[in-house]
């Protein structure tokens, strides 16, 4: 058995690298595993390469912007050109982002109450403050493992997997990989995405949608439903040598056959000139769930090659595109969640900061209630900035597992709003500094104290106040 960690943790997603660098640069040695080939999941498998609006990005997140910042064409903000609310500014099949080379980082910390505006009333607004940062995928998976690296306390692994734990008591003790090999740490941190090492632990988890009788929510559904936010496979398009229209692969029909109509899909234009496609969603999450990742990943490739030839068709300057690149792996929104010693829900998102009477807040967030598909609530329902609590990072009984990503304790709905991958990277940047508090307290991860954490947080340069300092 190897025990020559202090923190192991597993995903090495927007979480894990915010976990996991934190951790390091307190000191700590980290076993970081990943299970794919590379860093960065969702936003660079899956090609989710672009962070939304939201005042969830200050502390690590801005490292890394800086960092990818030094790479010509790795990153930019951009400003919302057209969009399917807005006909006046003509017909468009979703909406459109374009590089605005004036704007600044800062400029993409602010989103608060758009989610809750009419688009159409609002569009002026809209476009003045709604700014997100579009990159590039694989310099931003070359740039976490650099940084992660360099602080020469980080062991990394990918093509790894966990292939079991052992847990007793509320501790969890060790993890056996794939490779046969077993590791043991005095904290772990669960990143996966799906809540797989709590899961393994016997934690309790939450998977649909809550009764509004469960956390008294009033946009939950009356009785629990297995919906769950959409899942997406995103694609990306590149200057095409002569205009036209893709010809459909043989087997995929021209018209849509999973909905009455083809979705529209968010258009985010890459530093290089190059378009980022995300097709709203691609499949319903609950039917990714019923047919496991390759089957879905399969339905997925022939629907978004029937939605590319829509949208060349009804859109001539799409003629002018081809498609480069697929995602290699799917943008799943929302899948299993933990029971933590908090629930955050629609109660902490509609009261915002100056409602919340929490002591340890740990991150913020401001993205509306944003659901894809058929669970059918759309955006809305967040009018300012609120706070994530500590607790919602603590499965319920352990005593040395933190988790750190979407599968932290939120209510389906509360996740549809908190699930960006710059708040993730937060809560991640909270657990890791979490661990080397404990780990210098010599305490369980339940007792670190909150004033401690959240001063240190600070000093990372983490917001916890809106409007930001």
């Amino acid at each position: 058995m190897t025990d020559a960690h202090d923190v192991v943790v597993a995903g090495i997603g927007s979480g894990g690298f915010g976990a996991a660098l934190a951790a390091a640069r307190l000191g700590l040695r980290v076993l970081a595993i990943e299970s794919g080939p590379e860093l960065g999941g969702t936003s660079v498998r899956a090609g989710v390469s672009v962070w939304e609006p939201g005042c969830g990005g200050t502390g690590i997140p801005l490292d890394l912007y800086n960092r990818l910042m030094t790479v010509p064409n790795a990153a930019g903000i951009y400003t919302i050109a057209r969009h399917c609310c807005w006909p006046e500014d003509g017909f468009y099949p979703g909406g459109e982002c374009r590089i605005d080379p004036a704007l600044s980082y800062r400029d993409s910390l602010v989103r608060a109450a758009d989610g809750a505006l009419d688009w159409k009333a609002h569009k002026e607004r809209i476009r003045r403050v709604c700014h997100g940062v579009p990159f590039e995928p694989a310099v931003m998976a070359r740039t976490m493992a650099d940084m992660l690296r360099e602080t020469g306390r980080v062991t990394l692994r990918t093509n790894t997997r966990v292939a079991a734990a052992d847990a007793a008591d509320g501790r969890l003790r060790s993890l056996r990989l794939d490779s046969g090999e077993t590791v043991a740490a005095s904290f772990f941190i669960d990143a996966t995405g799906d809540g797989a090492l709590c899961a393994a632990c016997g934690a309790g988890m939450m998977v649909g949608q809550e009764p509004r009788s469960r956390f008294g929510e009033p946009a939950a559904p009356e009785e629990p439903t297995a919906l769950v936010n959409g899942t997406t496979l995103i694609f990306r398009v590149v200057p095409a040598p002569s205009p036209a229209i893709e010809p459909l692969p043989d087997g995929v029909p021209a018209a849509c056959w999973w909905r009455p109509a083809f979705p529209v899909a968010s258009v985010v234009e890459y530093p290089n000139g190059d378009f980022n496609v995300n097709m709203l969603p691609t499949m319903e999450g609950q039917d990714y769930l019923r047919l496991g990742p390759e089957a879905a990943y399969a339905e997925c490739r022939r629907r978004i090659r029937a939605a590319w030839h829509w949208y060349q068709t009804v859109l001539p300057e799409f003629r002018h595109f081809r498609i480069g690149w697929t995602a290699p792996a799917l943008g799943v929104r929302e899948s299993r969640r933990v029971l933590g010693e908090y629930v955050l829900t629609q109660h902490d998102l509609a009261a915002g900061l100056a409602g919340q009477n929490h002591p340890d807040i740990v991150a913020i967030a401001d993205h509306p209630m944003d659901t894809h598909g058929a669970q059918g609530k759309g955006c809305g329902g967040v009018t300012a900035a609120y706070g994530i609590p500590y607790r919602c990072l603590i499965p319920k009984g352990m005593r040395n597992l933190l988790v750190a990503c979407r599968s932290a304790s939120f209510s389906s709905l509360a996740a549809s709003s908190c699930r960006l991958s710059r708040t993730m990277m937060q809560l991640g940047q909270a657990a890791g500094t979490a661990a080397a508090i404990a780990r210098k307290l010599g305490r369980d991860l339940p007792g670190v104290p909150p004033d401690q954490l959240r001063a240190e947080l600070r000093r990372q340069r983490v917001a916890l106040e809106h409007p930001m300092r």
